[in-house]
């Protein structure tokens, strides 16, 4: 076995979700050679594969200018602008050329065999494409299917990217120091092996998803770990907006459900929400009632519960639909009943989770970072898009035309060009006493961690619990950093490391900010 494996490509795409895929192909497509790691074993596991309301199209009597209005809106009046048109104006093209077209996904069809349009919380028209609701599913197994054909891509799954690979910081040069700063690829732990290997490339590509994981109660998948957040801001890339961590509205409320998200889709088809004893409350809150944007949903069931001291509310379709649930929602249908709760009969118990971060690496309309050569997109990405909180189903769309950009940016100013000598980066260096891990151990840090995020940089805060979230958790960081420099280097360790350091973001970022808007609620 070899101690010091390398690799080499022209782009690293670290992630294996719609963002880090679109990117791979289209920049395949381009000529180029790519390199695609994902630290699951399976290359489908992401938050894509979870996905299951949609992706945003153009409906039938539907307008770029309506979508962007109905964006800003839901950003609570800081999502940009420019990322907004982007999206508006060349997402759905994408949709029917890239993802429809070329990749061969098949969303629903009614009747007459035409596409099937959805409509969620703060859309106002029918414009979300879906599979059912297992949307994400089709989309990553597409694009999984599709890899294959290209020689020129090379995918590795169960390979945990440790840290970013830069100059000067990487460099034992001590004339690198003049240098800019800059992307150069990866250290990744191969976790069989368990040796850690360089893969030098000229661009790397951030497409690691979320960090849904460092809170209590999660949509997320257990890969949801703050990973990219964390590796970007060690490498010295800008991150903004990481107050703005969206919590979605319904999931299902049960001890072995592990945070099953209920689309917002059904309250597109008409459910409604209602308190333990039957009262329907939206109306109260929102204009907008059961569609209301996702912050003030999850506020209102955060109260309504809170004020009746219930843990949990009641998400009612079977009273206020005609439509076959069973077909429209299989996989929803399937989940609650396997746990005894029949939804064309009865309402769904649920309660709000982490969901989404709306923040994150700030990138420009091409998907550029501030540190040259690495490039973001998807949910780790800051494009704007979202501002203070994310209107439904943008997010696979948002992913789609990022990782489409990028490559194409990327393949535009192309040269080939080394800016270093491989011979000034050194393999990984592995502490000369390695202790080895106990698992407990690990689990109680990830314990901390997920209950003083959501008790105290939740749904609403408060500056006092900002603060004490703050103290514990910077706490908590140098001792898992002192940890992390002599343990037996494994993904749970690097999980844990950049989990803790991505909550401390969070939290530090919440408490700056002392305006209430969007998905940041402080009182």
């Amino acid at each position: 076995m070899k101690n010091d494996e390398k690799h080499y490509c022209d782009i690293l795409v670290i992630g294996s979700g719609i963002a880090g895929l679109s990117c791979a192909i289209s920049a395949a497509d381009l000529g180029l050679d790519v390199i695609i790691v994902t630290k699951d074993s399976s290359i489908e596991e992401s938050n894509t594969f979870y996905a299951q309301g949609g992706i945003v199209a153009r409906g039938r009597d539907d307008s770029p200018e309506l979508l962007i209005d109905d964006i800003m809106q839901a950003g609570d009046g800081i999502s940009n602008p420019d990322a907004a048109k982007i999206v508006a104006f060349e997402g759905p093209g994408m949709v029917e050329d890239f993802l429809i077209k070329k990749v061969g996904v098949s969303f629903s069809r009614n009747v007459d065999n035409e596409f099937e349009f959805a409509r969620e919380g703060s859309h106002s028209r029918r414009r979300i494409l879906h599979s059912m609701d297992m949307t994400g599913k089709a989309i990553e197994e597409a694009l999984v299917a599709k890899l294959p054909e290209y020689k020129n891509i090379r995918a590795y799954s169960g390979y945990t990217a440790v840290d970013l690979l830069t100059i000067p910081h990487h460099s034992k040069s001590p004339l690198a120091l003049y240098k800019e700063p800059q992307c150069i690829g990866a250290y990744v732990l191969n976790n069989r092996t368990e040796r850690v290997e360089r893969i030098f490339s000229s661009y790397t590509i951030l497409a690691t998803g979320g960090l849904g994981r460092i809170y209590l109660h999660t949509t997320n998948p257990t890969v949801a770990t703050g990973d990219g957040f964390a590796m970007a801001d060690r490498a010295g890339a800008r991150l903004i907006n990481m107050e703005y961590i969206q919590f979605h509205p319904t999931t299902l409320f049960h001890k072995d459900a592990d945070g099953f998200l209920i689309s917002e889709a059904l309250r597109g088809e008409g459910a409604k929400l209602k308190t333990k004893d039957g009262i329907p409350f939206m109306d109260k809150y929102s204009p907008l009632g059961d569609l209301a944007p996702r912050d003030e949903v999850s506020r209102a069931m955060y109260e309504e519960m809170i004020k009746r001291g219930d843990n949990y509310v009641y998400l009612d379709i079977a009273s206020y639909t005609e439509i076959n649930v069973k077909k429209r929602f299989p996989m929803i249908y399937q989940r609650c009943l396997a746990h005894d709760i029949d939804i064309q009969k009865v309402p769904i118990p649920v309660v709000p989770a982490a969901h989404y971060s709306c923040g994150g690496v700030q990138v420009d309309l091409w998907g550029k970072t501030s540190l040259k050569c690495l490039y973001a997109a998807g949910e780790v990405a800051a494009t704007g898009l979202h501002g203070a909180n994310r209107l439904a189903s943008t997010s696979l769309l948002e992913g789609l035309v990022w990782g489409i950009r990028s490559a194409k940016d990327i393949a535009g100013t192309f040269d080939g060009n080394k800016p270093y000598k491989e011979s000034e980066i050194p393999p990984w260096q592995f502490p000369e006493r390695i202790e080895e891990v106990d698992p407990a151990l690990i689990q109680q840090d990830w314990v901390s961690i997920k209950s003083t995020m959501w008790n105290y940089v939740g749904i609403i805060r408060t500056v006092r619990r900002l603060q004490r979230a703050r103290a514990d958790i910077g706490y908590l960081k140098n001792r898992v950093d002192d940890f992390y420099r002599r343990a037996h280097l494994s993904p749970m360790v690097i999980s844990l490391r950049n989990g803790v350091r991505t909550a401390r973001i969070v939290a530090e970022a919440s408490l700056k900010n002392r305006v209430s808007r969007g998905a940041h609620f402080i009182r």
